[in-house]
């Protein structure tokens, strides 16, 4: 990622902070005096979208955020997953939801580049949540090798106990070849455990055309300065992808197949995301 992207925290990492708090999913230390800001500006465009084209961004957020969560439970669940790396983790309340939720059973590692790690530690440590099994580390989703790299981090963890990887709302920044790119780290980082998923959010092109659509993602690209950018034409092309980039199986799931996400997922824009799920 360019370095100038490391001094300071992305607008949006702030809103999302604020949108899931404002939704009961976070804790009131991730909400910040910024984020209620910029949220007011994200609630204003997201109700006039849903006014006028019946499109509702909430719904697409909040569908992909439970439907990744639900995977995410029932890895842990049926004993697969026992360590998690949230990559570019920003404000998402998923570290702290989980480690709550488990706690001595998960080892959960939050990461993304420096300004966003240091808010985020910062934050955490005065909710009093962060510990020896949920930490916030800086890392550079782009390096291939170094302290701040995958590799590195992935290094810490204990080879013996199965793995995650979340990535939500990162890969849409990323063009097709430095997507490619994490894919590959991930599906190499995942194979050094006994098992590993990897579990994102996923957009298609044929529905991607919407104009409610276009125009958030407008928004979005003005906010950090940078295009958005569509991986897949159909959910058909998901296993071909995911597997050349390393991955014995994969698969897009509809997030109304995931009950709770459910009633997200059948509201007009819920329908528009999946969750990406994908084993070593």
């Amino acid at each position: 990622m360019a370095a100038a992207k490391t001094t300071r925290v992305s607008p949006t990492a702030y809103a999302t902070g604020y949108f899931w708090y404002r939704h009961g999913l976070s804790h009131a230390a991730l909400a910040t005096p910024q984020g209620r800001r910029i949220d007011g500006v994200f609630r204003a465009f997201a109700g006039a979208t849903r006014k006028l084209s019946g499109f509702s961004l909430d719904a697409l957020m909040l569908a992909r955020h439970k439907g990744i969560d639900a995977r995410l439970r029932e890895a842990i669940d049926r004993g697969k997953v026992a360590q998690v790396i949230e990559i570019a983790a920003g404000l998402s309340p998923r570290g702290w939801s989980f480690t709550q939720r488990y706690g001595r059973r998960l080892r959960y590692l939050e990461t993304d580049l420096p300004a966003m790690a240091a808010t985020k530690r910062a934050l955490l440590e005065r909710a009093g949540s962060l510990s020896d099994r949920h930490r916030v580390v800086e890392l550079d989703a782009l390096a291939d090798h170094g302290p701040d790299s995958l590799e590195a981090i992935a290094a810490t963890l204990d080879p013996k106990l199965g793995t995650a990887i979340v990535t939500e709302g990162l890969m849409n920044y990323l063009d097709p070849p430095s997507a490619r790119a994490v894919w590959q780290r991930i599906a190499a980082t995942l194979a050094r455990f006994p098992h590993g998923v990897y579990l994102s959010d996923v957009y298609f092109q044929e529905r991607a055309r919407h104009p409610a659509v276009l125009a958030f993602g407008a928004l979005l690209s003005v906010f950090v300065k940078g295009r958005m950018y569509i991986h897949f034409d159909t959910p058909a092309d998901v296993p071909r992808v995911m597997k050349a980039a390393g991955f014995a199986r994969a698969r897009a799931i509809k997030c109304e197949s995931i009950a709770p996400a459910r009633e997200y997922a059948k509201i007009r824009g819920g329908d528009a995301v999946r969750v990406l799920e994908a084993w070593t």
